[in-house]
């Protein structure tokens, strides 16, 4: 495996004290590998998977040429671009029931949506235009040949692949497997990711509810990030294993990480990485494996810790995030979310930027990537977007009021009102 130092050293102007965002990514990415285990599952159990090789189409789609509209199936030949031309009616063809027999010259057949296209035809006039007496059908002039068929192989040809490996399997993904007739496919093993949270100050939810503790105490905190960080982790398709709140004690922690590298895949902490907190959590990561420590130039989200600790058996990426609650999500969906599709084998690992109008005035200074969480409407057909108020990495309600991430870039100044912006939709995201 590379190490994390020689990914670090192709790095240009690197600085662990102010690393711009675009550049930790790039690190991170560069380091991070897929999970190698495979497994073949059902057809609606690979919901929310992602597809370990190319899906090869074992039949045409369509598998015939078929009508796309209700009308009559004509023989192009039989027309004129200038005048009228009056058909005999044979017959009727039904979806999922092929004709029988052959359409000769001055012949048609009357056809249904989906039906295959009978012998001897190759255009579909609708029903709409045509005009019946008996079973004389006159066909208007000017109709263009091949008009609403579908081809067999149109959409997917015998052999060529439907879906390519790193595919996440959506609804329309299961819809498409079943269309062609395959029961199983092969996924990559679901990625394993622990978590714990570290602090003395800290007070879990778990000893509230038993009735094990009474009041906070003067300076205790209940631990909100270990709930914010199991449901983001729930919502990218992760097997989660959540190991509670770590005191900052170096035999327990040390305990923790080893049980986390033999259980998991990635480990993701949050708190004990700042300047000035107990550097027990640092020690212990620099102590177990590889792991480099940075402050980034962004806001929220300054501190971070990223490498790979190693177990008796196997080893682990490692996370290790700020303590402040916004700072966590922030930091999570702009550096952990891609890595860890990454490791699922996602080839879908960036989110898209949309270009609207600030209705205020945002305070900016270059050097560093701001995160700011905002609420994006749209008034008379033209989309917005504004600030939820205060905007400390201690205010979890400034997410939970947010529907987008407004991102100023590295190099951006200040915002006046009417400024286009980058905003980054939170819906399906947060």
């Amino acid at each position: 495996m590379t190490a994390l130092k020689d990914v670090i050293s192709c790095i240009s102007d690197y600085d662990p004290d102010a690393l711009p965002v675009a550049r930790a990514n790039e690190i991170i990415r560069s380091f991070v590998r897929p999970v190698a285990e495979m497994e073949s599952v059902a057809v609606r159990a690979a919901l929310g998977r992602v597809l370990a090789e190319d899906l090869i189409s074992p039949i045409d789609v369509p598998a015939h040429d078929n009508s796309a509209m209700d009308g009559w199936a004509v023989r192009f030949a039989d027309l004129s671009q200038q005048a009228d031309v009056a058909l005999t009616e044979i017959g009727t063809a039904y979806a999922g029931k092929e004709f029988a027999g052959k359409v000769g010259p001055g012949e048609c057949v009357r056809v249904m949506t989906g039906a295959v296209m009978p012998a001897g035809t190759d255009t579909v006039v609708i029903q709409e235009v045509g005009k019946v007496e008996g079973s004389r059908v006159t066909i208007p002039a000017g109709q263009e040949r091949g008009q609403n068929t579908r081809s067999a192989g149109e959409d997917l040809e015998r052999g060529k692949p439907a879906l390519r490996a790193g595919a996440l399997v959506r609804p329309a993904e299961l819809g498409l497997i079943a269309s062609l007739g395959i029961a199983q496919v092969r996924v990559r093993r679901r990625l394993r990711v622990a978590f714990f949270s570290t602090g003395d100050e800290l007070r879990s939810l778990d000893e509230v509810a038993s009735g094990a503790a009474g009041p906070l105490k003067k300076g205790e905190i209940y631990d909100s990030n270990r709930y914010t960080i199991w449901g983001m982790l729930e919502r990218l398709g992760c097997e989660v294993i959540d190991m509670g709140v770590v005191r900052d004690d170096p035999a327990q922690l040390e305990a923790a990480f080893r049980r986390a590298t033999a259980a998991a895949d990635a480990v993701i902490t949050s708190g004990g990485v700042s300047v000035g907190e107990a550097d027990y959590t640092k020690q212990m990561m620099a102590k177990l494996g590889e792991v480099v420590f940075w402050k980034i130039a962004m806001r929220p989200g300054r501190p971070m810790a990223f490498g790979r600790i190693e177990g008796k058996d196997n080893g682990a990426y490692l996370f290790g995030l700020p303590g402040n609650p916004v700072a966590v999500m922030v930091t999570f969906y702009h550096f952990v979310r891609g890595a860890l599709l990454l490791m699922m084998g996602r080839n879908d690992t960036d989110l898209p930027l949309l270009r609207v109008k600030s209705e205020e005035a945002i305070r900016k200074k270059p050097g560093r990537t701001e995160y700011q969480r905002g609420t994006l409407r749209c008034t008379g057909g033209e989309w917005s977007v504004r600030l939820t108020g205060a905007q400390g990495s201690g205010i979890l309600r400034s997410m939970s009021e947010a529907n987008c991430f407004v991102v100023l870039g590295h190099e951006q100044g200040s915002v006046k009102p009417g400024d286009p912006v980058d905003v980054m939709l939170m819906d399906g995201l947060v």
